[in-house]
């Protein structure tokens, strides 16, 4: 498990799985011989084929009071459509336990969006009921996520996600609707990246001085930093994902901030710099 400290603040990442072989299912334009020269990919994020890596992982905050959680992968036994992702049976919730947090330690859960993959461990299958995984936790969502996803909620796709992983959620009386500027904590608060979905949010981690932003799915893999205008086929408002991922480069590059990828397979997180004079951006992961 990887951690990083964030001044008083400890971030650990909590692994589902990590896939490959399959670029164009995140980026259509993505094929092979058009990643395998960006050399600076090798051998984290991309083989020496051309599969770019990808992870699905959480990452859990501790500030020392607080034990947050951010999204929450895909789950098991959750039908997501995706023949990969249906039915799973992973240790994602021993391996959060041997991290040193139960899931009744849990307090808050924040998901940066409402895609299958950042909701599923929201619940899990108790005697063929769906109930909340982090029962003693408050879970988040940003009101503009929300208020777009209710509002298609006869949508096919998002149907079994609201079944299966966020209605349950708001049965129990555990949601809290929160905006784009909200604080959870001193050392916790939102940075709205919108575009992929239209209230996606990351999250900012400060302390002593110290800064970290977790991307959620404003970009999904280090690739974007030197192809930007490669946008994702999950992305719901592909020209303002654009314009969002163009302004988090420029906002970051050459800054201690530490970018966190939520897609990103270890090492995971890196500084921002800059690769040519043409806007493009490389992940110095040497931190």
């Amino acid at each position: 498990m990887l951690e990083w400290r964030i001044g008083d603040v400890k971030l650990t990442a909590i692994v589902e799985m990590t896939v490959s072989g399959n670029n164009e299912f995140v980026f259509p334009v993505a094929h092979k011989e058009l990643c395998a020269p960006i050399e600076w990919l090798k051998p984290h994020f991309m083989d020496h084929e051309g599969n770019l890596i990808f992870a699905v992982q959480a990452f859990v905050i501790d500030t020392g009071k607080r034990k947050i959680l951010i999204d929450t992968c895909v789950g098991n036994d959750k039908e997501t459509g995706i023949p990969d992702w249906d039915n799973m049976s992973t240790p994602f919730l021993e391996d959060l336990e041997k991290a040193g947090y139960p899931a009744a330690l849990i307090d808050t859960v924040f998901c940066t969006h409402l895609h299958v993959d950042h909701v599923g461990w929201n619940t899990r299958l108790e005697n063929g009921s769906w109930v909340p995984t982090f029962a003693n936790a408050r879970y988040l969502f940003a009101r503009e996520e929300w208020e777009h996803w209710s509002a298609n909620e006869d949508d096919p796709e998002f149907a079994l996600v609201m079944k299966q992983s966020i209605k349950p959620i708001v049965d129990a009386g555990l949601m809290d609707l929160v905006e784009w500027d909200h604080e959870i904590c001193p050392e916790v608060s939102f940075e709205p990246t919108p575009g992929h979905t239209p209230g996606h949010t990351s999250v900012l981690i400060r302390s002593k001085g110290d800064e970290a932003l977790i991307t959620g799915d404003c970009m999904h893999h280090p690739v974007q930093l030197t192809k930007p205008d490669w946008g994702s086929a999950a992305d719901v408002d592909a020209p303002h994902a654009f314009e969002t991922r163009k302004k988090l480069f420029s906002k970051y590059v050459d800054t201690s901030t530490l970018i966190v990828g939520t897609h990103f397979p270890a090492p995971t997180a890196g500084r921002i710099k800059p690769l040519d004079e043409l806007g493009c951006y490389w992940l110095d992961t040497s931190i």
